[in-house]
């Protein structure tokens, strides 16, 4: 890091550490209360809220899946009250699936909930080339294989993955296939999961009558928060339930993991939202599982992490926020916040293994900025995009036993 960089941080958390009665009064994040210890947090009890209308009450900080792989974990877990474990079919080649069918298989089906996520290929929903026939079977198949991997019958949540417009969340055949998964007992409820446009996606939830959960990204790096507050406090009041994701905005704020977001206040903040039900940020540790416990039993953030908070969010950071300001710039059209978001998977998550899933999904050519002579590609949170581009396209060559 630049040393002009390093005084601008020390100058802001200095200023703010300074006039922090100001900076208090200034926010309805403000407490007077010290951060608790973990053991005086659990003297407290669990606080829950209702998912919508679904009928399910859950802890307000749940268990990501996505990169864990250690089934004693997921047991720790269970101990310390988390309820709700999310997966999909794609995690991990499925082993994600698998390794959770383990630990859970022997366990009265009532003490936990369980969701997956299936995605199908972006054309089909958008531009109706399959079928309702093709479209249903694709996917009830892919219900199919993950439930055998979970070794159950059923799913509590069942998710249509990575929706990106209105379109595809009201996309006819997608919502008889949803339909058709329900009425057949293998999914209690469904819903469908967002990555960017947040909003609209949301409010196109509300629309089809169909769809009962939204799990979306929200975190206080979002420039567009204030729309994506507003969609869920519609879809609340609608009776839809809000599961958040992406809380921790990618983990750090640069490549080489030396300035971590403070991740404890990070997901405070997220659900200080009330129409928020729970979060599912990605555990992969006993130090990751115990911190994020804590915010089970206390949302109550300290001065220092609310100073890190606004120091962090004029930070560019890791996380790209989708709104695709940057597309109608690029003369290819290239899927920047997809690339973008394997960046993040990248650096911030260590996880080549995903990135280099997602990159090969998009089905690009290996380097598909090297023949522009500059990027006429601008980011709102002034990216460098075609330096994180050719540097992540990279992974695409290397042998996938190669990638952590």
């Amino acid at each position: 890091m630049r040393m002009n960089e390093i005084g601008r941080r020390n100058f802001l958390r200095t200023t703010l550490f300074g006039g922090a009665s100001a900076f208090l009064a200034s926010t309805s994040l403000a407490s007077s209360h010290l951060k608790n210890t973990c053991d005086e947090a659990k003297e407290k009890p669990i606080i829950k809220r209702k998912l919508g209308k679904t009928g399910i009450e859950l802890p307000i900080v749940s268990f990501g899946v996505m990169r864990a792989d250690s089934p004693a974990l997921i047991q720790a877990a269970i101990k310390e009250g988390l309820v709700l474990y999310d997966t999909a079919h794609g995690y991990q080649n499925g082993k994600n699936e698998e390794m959770l069918g383990e630990v859970f298989k022997d366990l009265s089906r009532d003490s936990f909930v369980l969701s997956t996520k299936v995605k199908l290929e972006d054309d089909d929903t958008k531009t109706g080339k399959l079928t309702s026939a093709s479209l249903n079977k694709e996917f009830l198949e892919k219900l199919d294989i993950s439930l055998k991997r979970l070794k159950m019958d059923y799913v509590d949540i069942l998710y249509v993955h990575a929706l990106s417009t209105r379109d595809a969340v009201l996309f006819p055949e997608m919502l008889e296939a949803v339909m058709l998964a329900k009425k057949s007992g293998k999914a209690r409820h469904v819903g469908v999961s967002t990555h960017k446009n947040e909003p609209e996606v949301i409010l196109a939830a509300i629309d089809s009558g169909v769809y009962e959960v939204v799990l979306a990204s929200v975190n206080y790096k979002q420039g567009q928060y204030a729309e994506v507050k507003s969609a869920m406090k519609a879809a609340a009041k609608a009776g839809l339930g809000i599961v958040a994701m992406k809380t921790m905005a990618g983990g750090f704020h640069d490549k080489e993991r030396k300035q971590p977001i403070n991740c404890k206040a990070a997901l405070k903040f997220v659900m200080q939202d009330e129409n928020i039900t729970t979060a599912i940020p990605g555990i992969t540790n006993f130090d990751h599982l115990t911190m994020n416990a804590s915010v089970n039993y206390d949302l109550t953030l300290t001065t220092e992490e609310q100073v890190d908070l606004a120091v962090g969010k004029s930070e560019g950071g890791l996380y790209c926020q989708g709104c695709e300001r940057c597309v109608p710039n690029c003369p290819k059209g290239l899927p920047i916040p997809e690339i973008m978001r394997a960046y993040m998977y990248t650096y911030g998550y260590s996880d080549s293994r995903q990135a280099r899933e997602l990159l090969t999904s998009l089905k690009l050519p290996e380097n598909p900025c090297d023949d522009c002579s500059h990027c006429s590609a601008g980011c709102a949170k002034n990216f460098s995009i075609s330096e994180r581009v050719n540097d992540v396209m990279r992974l695409t060559a290397v042998p996938e036993e190669f990638l952590s």
